[in-house]
């Protein structure tokens, strides 16, 4: 058994505390909202973002930061993407020097196009990180149904430690040091997400979806590998098992938020209906410009980013991708 603290007490944070408490570990969950955290404590449950469901008895929950770092030296991240650098320096001082950071989040940092592990250790220095990833919806992975991730680090040794750390029963955990596609499949799967569900809103069907499914796929595959990750990531849990659960479920924030999007061509619209963080609409235009800086098009992804900063419309768009000149399909060029 370890110990562990999950930062963040939202959807994912409570859904990765009850996967680590499962798996036999004292965990404690910190959370900024004091409802929250005193409904957990006494109800064992998280309405505002988990319904009825209740979580294992076993889990304790605070708001007091000092006491969550004080509980273990293993910190699992689930706090918003691009809040990231601005909460790691005002905590930095809690951090212990031999800890382990775990990263769950998913997504680019739009001011410096940085991957989040990447942001980690520009604040933190150099420090044991690995990240969590892969097809796991927060909503259904909650009622343990079973789900695979990957752990990847590093070294083998840490990405084992994390495969471990998090097994149960119903999360079946594969390793990896590919940090860096494993990282980009799972920020660039959100962008492609948000293209499926605009092509939904509109009322196009599944050979519109396949189509923006595969070729997306192909984006990320080849910006992987231009950056020199192992081609095997993007069709692995992190990239194609993350792109098809992200693109096929209205569980997803990311495609339902598309599906708004494309049903009224209106960004103010969207935002009002998904009152959530939709990581595909931030990270677009982040992602954008990390395939430009290594030469690689990426024209479903430079569609959406062109849809959500509102330069075209969902429908000019889609004539624009659909007149892009096509070449020999090829995954990886």
């Amino acid at each position: 058994m370890s110990t562990v603290t999950v930062f963040g007490a939202g959807a994912w944070g409570s859904t990765m505390a009850q996967v680590l408490s499962d798996a036999g570990n004292d965990v404690l969950l910190w959370g900024r909202s004091k409802d929250v955290i005193a409904e957990i404590n006494s109800a064992h449950t998280n309405k505002k973002y988990l319904g009825s469901h209740e979580l294992p008895l076993s889990l304790q929950a605070t708001t007091d930061l000092a006491q969550a770092f004080a509980h273990s030296r293993i910190y699992v991240l689930a706090i918003p993407a691009q809040q990231l650098r601005l909460t790691l320096e005002e905590w930095k001082p809690f951090f212990k020097a031999d800890s382990i950071i775990v990263s769950t989040l998913k997504g680019i940092e739009i001011s410096t196009q940085m991957r989040m592990t990447e942001v980690i250790e520009d604040v933190l220095g150099p420090r044991a990180i690995a990240i969590i990833t892969g097809p796991n919806l927060a909503d259904e992975l909650v009622l343990r149904q079973p789900a695979g991730a990957v752990a990847a680090a590093a070294t083998q040794e840490l990405a084992d430690h994390m495969r471990d750390l998090f097994r149960t029963p119903y999360y079946r955990v594969y390793t990896s040091v590919d940090v860096m596609g494993c990282e980009l499949a799972g920020a660039i799967k959100s962008v492609i997400a948000l293209a499926v569900g605009i092509s939904i809103g509109m009322g196009f069907g599944e050979n519109t979806q396949a189509m923006l499914i595969t070729r997306g796929l192909n984006e990320v595959a080849r910006l992987c590998a231009a950056h020199g990750s192992d081609p095997l990531s993007a069709a692995g849990l992190a990239g194609m098992g993350d792109l098809v659960a992200s693109c096929g479920s209205p569980l997803s924030r990311n495609r339902t938020f598309g599906e708004v999007l494309g049903r009224t061509g209106s960004m103010a619209q969207a935002r009002e209906q998904v009152a959530k963080t939709v990581e595909g609409v931030a990270s677009a235009g982040a992602v954008a410009e990390i395939a430009h800086r290594v030469g690689i098009e990426v024209p479903v992804i430079e569609a959406v980013g062109e849809i959500v900063s509102e330069q075209l419309t969902p429908a000019a768009a889609l004539q624009k991708l659909m007149e892009i000149t096509t070449k020999a399909e090829n995954f990886i060029r």
